[in-house]
């Protein structure tokens, strides 16, 4: 009897599990659906026709198939270029914010390093405090960075609250493994790109998105402090052509026109979405397994 109590008990667990699940699949479900439909129609309206996307046709599939918003992003002659520059920032912004963070967490993970404490506060206190817009531009004056590539790369060069993820990353990397590595000669230096860098994988794939994403839609710093043209990015040239294409009210003569302004206004806006979404979401899957294991990183000090 007491065999099948515990059975009976085991299944009224199991029944109580999968009606969790089942509750929760259906949550996910709707929740999922309440984003992805809101997506699936930005897709859908770039490529329809701007009458279609004017009168409210389009939901979830294009209406009158057209590629006029995407033809009329690219014939800016700056797309190319744009395009290149956000390439190039992204990639070397990156490169640079990894190394600073990494460099920066490693030596305050260290139990032996002198007042560590001090430069904790240090780093937090700009957490809480800056000069302000205003003393920043000031700053990029005095070093001579105004209208150059740098303006873009170095303000940000490091995240504190990123390097305090990484910081407690390697805090739990046990210290059993640098004695030993260290009783084999092995020097700080070399124990950091041998044994740290390469169990740190996962904290690196996740800082790589965070970062990344961050520079690929960065637009207050480069409207603050480029003028040049060729040293635009993407974001800066977006925000030109959707410009470029709103109405103003006093120039149309009659209703048509302006139906027929705004449906292209329309239709250019969801095309500008897509062109500065897309390589974001190429990236996403190929970093995704990291993701899902690192996202949580820092919420715990193992």
């Amino acid at each position: 009897m007491r065999r099948n109590g515990h059975g009976a008990q085991a299944i009224r667990a199991t029944r109580e599990d999968r009606f969790f699940y089942l509750v929760v699949n259906i949550f996910v479900g709707i929740f999922t659906l309440i984003i992805l439909i809101p997506l699936i129609n930005i897709v859908a309206s770039s490529f329809s026709s701007p009458n279609a996307v004017s009168s409210g046709k389009v939901l979830l599939w294009p209406v009158d198939l057209s590629l006029a918003g995407y033809e009329a992003v690219f014939e800016n002659k700056l797309i190319g270029t744009a395009y290149l520059n956000t390439f190039f920032y992204t990639v070397a912004g990156t490169l640079i914010n990894i190394s600073m963070t990494m460099f920066a967490a490693y030596p305050l993970a260290r139990r032996n390093v002198p007042f560590k404490g001090v430069f904790m506060f240090l780093f937090t206190f700009t957490m809480l405090f800056s000069g302000g817009t205003i003393p920043n531009y000031m700053l990029m004056i005095d070093l001579g960075l105004i209208n150059s590539r740098w303006a873009m790369l170095l303000p940000g060069a490091i995240s504190v609250y990123n390097m305090i993820i990484a910081r407690t990353f390697i805090q739990s990397i046990p210290e059993e493994l640098y004695e030993a590595a260290s009783i084999d000669g092995c020097s700080d230096f070399r124990y950091f790109f041998t044994m740290v860098i390469p169990l740190s994988v996962t904290l690196l794939s996740v800082l790589t998105l965070y970062y990344a994403v961050g520079h690929w839609n960065a637009y207050f710093d480069a409207f603050l402090y480029l003028s040049d043209r060729n040293l635009y990015p993407l974001q800066i040239v977006l925000r030109e052509i959707l410009i470029a294409n709103t109405i103003n009210a006093n120039e149309v003569v009659d209703d048509l026109t302006m139906s027929a302004k705004q449906g292209m206004a329309d239709l250019i806006k969801y095309s500008l979405i897509i062109v500065s979404s897309l390589p974001v979401l190429v990236l996403y899957p190929f970093v995704k397994k990291y993701f899902l294991k690192g996202v949580m990183i820092g919420a715990l000090k193992g």
